[in-house]
């Protein structure tokens, strides 16, 4: 089958293209970052997903399937293009593959979607809706990404639609946002708050992805690893120093004294959990995790040692 991965030079993008060509695929790559020593048999096209020769690589390659990964979270792209990147290249992804005959596509979303708040339930179901906007309006564009992808469902009734949203990734790659949120040697807590959170290892995500693209479950799905911990279990773990502080000092602090730059309502996710019901995709799938939460902390530590300091 030929899969066309728009966002292939991320890290987990890399990973799944390996998957991709070691099950027999022909894989398509699109993206704006170059994909320096891209396996042999990739693809690979440097175009935005947003302008017109992206629409021409579709025109030609004419792709089965597209696993849509090109979107970004606050903290890898600080602007305002961050926006147009995934609203706009989101539904770009969905009207050339309209357009042009694509059987699947698998929509790359994140369960940060849903929100965190102090009345939120403690499990998310995928019927929910956004409740986090008003708290932190940085999810505004991935959250409009999602809800697009999730009109593809009767829009275009042409292809299967899969929409998935996965939870923070652990792993050597340090991929994502959690692993940024770790990278430094101390890690800010507020201060009588000790979230649950909830975390898959990489190659966990890959296998997710191979299996929808396999199964082609219609609808949108959660989709998580081993049962979640405590954030200062993982700040332990990876070897960190958790720095618990009041609420007003740790937004001043923020960006400054090695502490990582977050945006104001990024807080309420360190104060409150974002815990996601799976079931659905384990039983869409046949779905299960090979890697626990110990195996995806100690990897990351091991790739990610503490700095000094």
């Amino acid at each position: 089958m030929k899969v066309l991965v728009p966002g292939i030079s991320g890290r987990l993008g890399r990973l799944l293209a390996d998957e991709l060509l070691a099950a027999g695929h022909d894989v398509i790559g699109m993206d704006r970052r170059p994909f320096r020593e891209a396996p042999e048999g990739v693809e690979m096209h440097e175009v935005d997903i947003r302008k017109r020769a992206a629409e021409d690589v579709f025109r030609r390659v004419r792709p089965d399937a597209v696993i849509h990964m090109a979107t970004v979270t606050h903290l890898i792209v600080q602007s305002e293009d961050r926006y147009r990147i995934n609203l706009g290249g989101t539904r770009a992804v969905f009207e050339h593959s309209h357009a042009y005959g694509v059987e699947h596509v698998v929509f790359y979303g994140r369960h940060t979607y849903y929100g965190a708040a102090p009345d939120s339930p403690l499990f998310h179901t995928e019927d929910e809706p956004p409740m986090g906007l008003s708290h932190f309006p940085e999810l505004a564009d991935l959250v409009a990404a999602d809800l697009y992808a999730g009109s593809a469902l009767w829009r275009y009734s042409s292809f299967v639609t899969s929409v998935l949203r996965l939870v923070y990734t652990l792993g050597p790659t340090g991929h994502g946002t959690l692993a940024t949120f770790l990278r430094g040697a101390r890690v800010p807590t507020i201060l009588g708050y000790d979230p649950l959170f909830q975390f898959m290892h990489e190659k966990d995500v890959v296998s997710a992805l191979m299996l929808a693209l396999d199964k082609r479950p219609r609808g949108v799905f959660n989709v998580a690893g081993p049962p979640p911990v405590p954030i200062s279990l993982v700040i332990r773990e990876t070897g960190r120093t958790n720095v618990p502080l009041p609420e007003f000092l740790l937004n001043a602090a923020l960006g400054r004294f090695g502490l990582p730059k977050l945006p104001a309502g990024a807080l309420e996710h360190i104060k409150y959990p974002v815990i996601v019901d799976d079931s659905a995709f384990r039983k869409a799938t046949g779905f299960s995790n090979a890697a626990d939460e110990v195996e995806a902390m100690r990897e990351y530590r091991e790739a990610f040692p503490p700095p000094a300091g």
